[in-house]
């Protein structure tokens, strides 16, 4: 885990004249689709559920909704994942999370997004049944079934086991260090 803090540490350390550069080399219109995305860190072959999570991160990234990453909201995204405070983080996660946009997020919608995030980690330590479980037992406090965004982020901020669960399946770095140094061969 040390590892990983260096390379944020060096991420954090590149000024924003090379950010662009990178971004620009990737994307010399400026712009990066849904598809260039993919070719960028060289996702091909994924399953449905993963395939469907890249395209939701993707779209959580897209924040004018125009269909393209431009360079400002490429940095608000990797700003957001390197330094972004707690609550703008589980308010991402949450957006992340309800793919159905009805404000709430149910198990299904966890199972489905944790299992397509293991399809693209192949971290599969604990089954994504029983992170939802644990995830549920915690915080949905009511035993409804869902959970409003306020419930999420108290729920979790309260929990530091469900903190440490959400940071490590949610870690990006693997994803900007590609970025950053960019995809071999």
């Amino acid at each position: 885990m040390g590892n990983h803090g260096s390379n944020l540490d060096d991420i954090l350390a590149e000024d924003m004249h090379h950010w662009y550069n990178k971004f620009m080399k990737e994307s010399p219109s400026g712009l990066i689709t849904l598809f260039e995305l993919k070719a960028i860190l060289g996702l091909k072959g994924m399953t449905e559920n993963a395939n469907s999570y890249v395209d939701q991160v993707f779209f959580t990234f897209d924040m004018d909704g125009d269909g393209y990453i431009d360079f400002v909201e490429y940095i608000a995204a990797v700003s957001l994942m390197l330094k972004g405070e707690i609550n703008q983080k589980l308010k991402w996660y949450f957006k992340l999370f309800d793919q159905d946009g009805n404000g709430k997020i149910d198990k299904d919608e966890l199972e489905t997004i944790f299992t397509a995030i293991q399809d693209i980690t192949r971290n599969r330590e604990t089954s994504p049944e029983d992170i939802v479980s644990i995830i549920f037992q915690r915080i949905d406090i009511n035993r409804e079934g869902e959970l409003t965004l306020e419930e999420f982020i108290e729920g979790a901020k309260d929990h530091e086991d469900i903190m440490d669960i959400l940071r490590e399946l949610m870690d990006l770095t693997p994803v900007l260090l590609i970025i950053v140094e960019g995809r071999e061969g």
